[in-house]
């Protein structure tokens, strides 16, 4: 009977077991946040945002909304409140997402922004930059070649032609494209875009931005094991971090809406129809940060930083040519099916590079 109770006891996780379930789950975190991000901006694509002031509030409160959920249902955080820096970098950055989508559109600014992101994020954990430490992988070749092609799909993006300038419909996207009407009646400070070229670097700015919003919590992950600092005994699970995190972006976003109604006089410009969108935008996309975190707990940011940005890429891509048809043409198609079929082998490869 006691060789019987002992074949039918519960054996413990080995290490390469609990190794590969937590690989696992970072992996599913992954494509959840990869689905979320780059679906997040759908919304609001019918829905006419203005210069995105009022809009980006709406956002960042729902982002609030989902960080004060989760945090009491599931993980109660006792985070550093430097841990809001992360928060207000990402919010000075978004303020900018409606003007660059405006001139730019929706696909090349989401391009643009990943694409800086992913350098910012990937290179800032692989090589120890702003006081962190250098990540390891274990097959460091894969994942540079991973790195470098999930940035070369959003360079292969750049040359597929969007038709939805072309498009005149009541479909065609006040968000994504406005025509010269629309951009009149928009407040005068977007106006200060007058180019292209603007329009791009402010993307570009954003996607920094966006790309260093994890490092403050990084940093008080890598100096809680110090004693002499002041983040000695922090939390080493990012999770823990995620209410914090979304408490900076909607204290930031409150007062650059709140500088801007000074501006205006009091006089904001509102877009009632663009509340519930902008909120659901805002659960999407706090859905989302809260899977990256995740994965970053499962994997590292080395890892889930090209595979995330370049996902969501494609995925926005996707939306834009299958549902909205705006890529037209074989030539526009080859290059798409290209550039997806790049940015799922930087992906494989970033993946690998783990196993």
């Amino acid at each position: 009977l006691s060789n019987k109770s002992n074949k039918c006891s519960v054996e413990p996780l080995s290490s390469n077991e609990a190794s590969s379930t937590d690989t696992t789950y970072g992996f599913v975190a992954c494509v959840i946040a990869v689905l979320f991000y780059g679906s997040y901006f759908v919304p609001v694509k019918t829905v006419d945002t203005g210069d995105g002031m009022f809009f980006q509030w709406i956002c960042c409160s729902a982002i609030w909304f989902v960080g004060l959920v989760t945090d009491t249902l599931f993980r109660p955080s006792r985070a550093h409140p430097a841990a809001m820096l992360g928060g207000a970098l990402w919010a000075t950055g978004n303020i900018t997402a409606v003007p660059v989508v405006k001139f730019i559109g929706l696909g090349l600014g989401i391009l643009l922004w990943g694409s800086s992101g992913l350098l910012i994020g990937w290179a800032s954990s692989r090589f120890g930059w702003f006081g962190l430490n250098p990540e390891e992988v274990s097959k460091p070749i894969h994942n540079y070649c991973g790195a470098g092609l999930c940035l070369l799909s959003a360079i292969i993006f750049f040359f597929v032609k969007s038709d939805v300038q072309k498009r005149t419909s009541a479909e065609s996207m006040p968000l994504l494209i406005d025509d010269r009407v629309g951009l009149l009646r928009s407040n005068l400070w977007i106006f200060m875009i007058s180019s292209c070229y603007s329009g791009c670097i402010l993307a570009v700015f954003s996607g920094v931005l966006y790309g260093s919003s994890f490092v403050p919590v990084f940093y008080i992950k890598v100096h809680a094991t110090t004693n002499s600092s002041m983040f000695t005994g922090s939390s080493q699970n990012e999770i823990d971090y995620c209410f914090a995190h979304y408490s900076g972006i909607f204290l930031t976003s409150t007062v650059y809406f709140l500088a801007y109604c000074a501006v205006m006089k009091n006089r904001p410009r509102i877009y009632p129809r663009a509340i519930l969108p902008g909120f659901l935008s805002g659960l999407m996309w706090g859905l989302a940060t809260y899977a990256w975190l995740m994965a970053n707990y499962y994997l590292s940011a080395v890892i889930t930083f090209p595979i995330i940005n370049a996902g969501y890429g494609l995925v926005a891509a996707l939306w834009g040519s299958v549902v909205f048809k705006e890529v037209k043409g074989l030539g526009n198609l080859l290059l798409f099916a290209l550039a997806s079929c790049v940015v799922l082998a930087g992906s494989l490869l970033t993946a690998y590079s783990k196993i």
